[in-house]
């Protein structure tokens, strides 16, 4: 541990390189570290990215890495973060394997890791035939013949509607309240409350419990998001209230500072509703906060 560095950013994702790019370029000695498990990477492609639409998520993660390459007071390193703790006025983090490193400020872009649910199929088809997000995956799924999972996705029947007209609610095996039921029906949403066993070929077809099948090319199922790693918890961090989306999202202010001075956060790990696109944006402002806090403690040198 002989460089403190000026940040040390936790995850190489959409946030985590936004970050490290601005800081680059602000002179700002930084280290990245990428356990390199962003949420997105089993997606066949991203989805409404200014310039990146339907580029594959390793494209664009390797294409961030190549920029950051001509900066250098930026390292990006492989590896996990197994625990944080204050010393003083700095970050003491210590890697997976062994090394340990010390900050002055820390960006967590750690993201969120998706609850699917427990039903064969779903995780084999997820980011593809198996989706949440409408506006990442209903184009690609336009006019098809699309199923929703579940009576509390209720909601997202109506969305789901912009993408096709050939929507159905699969309640599996829960009863909906009368005016949802009527609203459906007048909407010609139809209902189908039996039981769900699995997720089939071909797309994502849906098996019932009595042997029946389904036929759908994209099926949205809800799921909620919560913490990928423990040191925002470790370094004693703030939660924002849980939401309908994200159950563990960190609170963090107009700066993305959380509860913890010199701690900051960015991207899914802060948001209700994650993109790619909202990441970048924020990974940049975060940094540029960052910036701001190391000037306010103490003027290092520029790399």
């Amino acid at each position: 541990m002989d460089t403190t560095w000026d940040c040390i950013v936790v995850g190489g994702g959409a946030a985590g390189l936004s970050a490290a790019l601005v800081l680059g370029r602000a002179r700002r000695s930084t280290l990245v570290v990428d356990a390199g498990e962003q949420s997105n990477r089993p997606s066949e492609g991203i989805g409404g990215l200014l310039g990146h639409d339907h580029r594959p998520p390793a494209d664009f993660y390797a294409l961030g890495r190549n920029e950051l390459a001509a900066y250098p007071s930026v390292e990006v390193r492989d590896g996990v973060v197994a625990t944080a703790r204050r010393d003083g006025e700095a970050f003491v983090l210590q890697l997976d394997g062994g090394a340990v490193e010390s900050a002055r400020t820390v960006l967590l872009a750690t993201g969120t890791d998706y609850r699917l649910p427990d039903l064969p199929g779903v995780a084999e088809r997820w980011g593809r035939a198996v989706f949440h997000c409408p506006f990442c995956h209903g184009w690609e799924h336009r006019d098809g013949k699309l199923g929703v999972l579940g009576a509390t996705a209720l909601h997202r029947v109506p969305l789901l509607r912009m993408w096709s007209d050939d929507v159905t609610l699969l309640t599996d095996g829960a009863e909906l309240e009368p005016e949802d039921a009527e609203r459906l029906a007048t909407q010609g949403v139809e209902v189908d409350g039996r039981r769900v066993a699995r997720i089939d070929d071909p797309g994502a077809t849906v098996v019932f419990d009595n042997g029946e099948r389904r036929e759908c090319t994209g099926l949205l199922v809800p799921v909620t998001l919560h913490q990928r790693s423990p040191l925002a918890a470790q370094l004693g961090a703030g939660f924002a209230e849980p939401g309908p989306v994200a159950a563990e999202a960190l609170a963090v202010d107009t700066q993305f500072r959380t509860t913890v001075p010199g701690l900051l956060a960015a991207g899914d790990a802060t948001t209700q509703m994650p993109s790619v696109a909202s990441s970048v944006a924020a990974g940049h402002s975060a940094a540029a906060a960052v910036v701001s806090v190391l000037m306010s403690v103490s003027v290092s040198q520029p790399a």
